[in-house]
């Protein structure tokens, strides 16, 4: 079954969920901040079949997220490492790791904690943040069109500001 492509739409979400979108990939990606580097390895850690993971990491270095580099082991021995790319899904992953440890289950506690490497202090929560540093929920942001908004993005702005946060557009008081 090939999946949706999403590459058309007018979504920075669904652009970025084309790229990364399936759960594979983000536990690879994981992966590799946790310093692993070689197929067996991501085999063994993952427990995944070689062909999806051969598969996925194909992918991932199509679109730039995971570069190949030589082990110097031998000519052909070969492993995968993060690109700049990857490197900046650090965030989301720090995202789906809090989420995960408040909302993933209730028997289940945290099998690890962030901690600043300097400090050793507590990472805080990961999110939108307002100049005074409070991370922002959703009822605190409004969305507005950017460069690339369409008349299509403005409106689905439009009525997710109303829905959301109770705002009046200029068309609405028109």
């Amino acid at each position: 079954m090939k999946r949706k492509d999403f590459s058309e739409m007018n979504c920075s979400i669904a652009k970025a969920l084309d790229q990364i979108g399936e759960w594979w990939s983000l536990l690879i990606v994981r992966e590799c901040t946790f310093g692993t580097t070689r197929f067996d390895q991501f085999q063994e850690r993952l427990g995944i079949a070689r062909n999806i993971l051969a598969s996925r990491l194909k992918r991932l270095v199509e679109v730039g997220i995971l570069e190949k580099f030589a082990l110097g082991e031998s000519e052909r021995a070969s492993g995968y490492r993060l690109t700049q790319k990857g490197e900046e899904l650090f965030p989301v992953l720090v995202a789906l790791l809090q989420w995960g440890d408040k909302w993933g289950s209730a028997e289940s506690c945290p099998s690890l904690k962030l901690v600043e490497h300097a400090s050793g202090a507590a990472v805080g929560p990961v999110g939108p943040v307002s100049p005074a540093g409070k991370v922002l929920g959703l009822r605190e942001v409004r969305l507005e069109p950017g460069p690339g908004a369409t008349a299509r993005t403005e409106a689905v702005l439009a009525a997710r500001n109303r829905a959301i946060l109770g705002l009046e557009t200029q068309a609405d008081q028109g």
